[in-house]
């Protein structure tokens, strides 16, 4: 299948061979794909090889066989955000969780749509915290696994004064008053949820504590795997020294 004009983003390029790329790209008509570049690592090559760096927003031609299509043509649409420090690993997350749960060869033009968003809001002013939980939220969306997060599972209001843990198939499910403290450590606000839901800015308290729930739930469908962001993120956090605000990361 011939694949033309069609718009992408770049979510990683490792070199393969001597001379060519394996590049995955988020597309819009037809989902997640992996491409073979050839020949992009000469001196010649230059413009293309810039364009196929993660996060570019490019336009490219394809000719699809099989599991991976071969590139045939290729031009940056912008200019690929300069992310530093924390934002960079933010969008190295928000790459490994498309690669990961977007099946390849799947139209998802929900997807496609919230990481453009995304793309935009990591190198804006938004705290990378509520930038990385919106994005979490949207891609389950628009996998299909997202969440009614006005009601719990039971078809309940979401109470701002409860505590609530994410199921991965019911949703909120709020959690008793005799719970143990570790429980009620892992687990979201109800003003948290209501505020997601909503896509309103919750309070710093109430936004921490949506990272562990939604943790939990991307971590069902990654099938037990990590992330190799998160392990990215956590000696990142033992490498600071302790400070009292919320974490940013994923």
């Amino acid at each position: 299948m011939r694949i033309t004009d069609e718009r992408a983003f770049v979510l990683h390029a490792r070199a393969w061979r001597e001379t060519s790329l394996l590049v995955e790209v988020l597309t819009e008509n037809h989902g997640r794909i992996g491409l073979v570049a050839r020949g992009v690592q000469g001196p010649k090559r230059q413009v293309l090889r810039a364009a196929l760096q993660p996060l570019q927003h490019i336009r490219l031609d394809a000719l699809l066989r099989g599991e991976l299509a071969t590139l045939v043509a290729a031009e940056a649409l912008d200019a690929a955000p300069r992310l530093p420090g924390e934002a960079a690993l933010a969008a190295f997350y928000v790459n490994e969780l498309v690669m990961r749960l977007a099946p390849r060869q799947d139209p998802q033009p929900e997807l496609f749509a919230a990481y453009a968003l995304v793309r935009g809001r990591l190198a804006g002013r938004d705290a990378l915290a509520w930038t990385l939980r919106r994005f979490e939220r949207d891609l389950l969306e628009a996998l299909g696994s997202g969440f009614d997060l006005q009601h719990d599972g039971e078809g309940e209001p979401v109470d701002p004064a409860a505590r609530y843990l994410l199921d991965p198939e019911q949703g909120p499910q709020r959690l008793l008053s005799d719970r143990g403290r570790d429980q009620r450590s892992t687990a979201a606000t109800g003003s948290a949820l209501l505020a997601l839901g909503a896509d309103r800015l919750p309070g710093a308290e109430d936004l921490a504590s949506l990272r562990l729930v939604l943790r939990s739930v991307i971590s069902h469908h990654l099938g037990g795997r990590g992330l190799k962001s998160w392990e990215m993120l956590g000696e990142l956090g033992r490498m600071k020294p302790p400070d009292p605000a919320p974490p940013s990361g994923g």
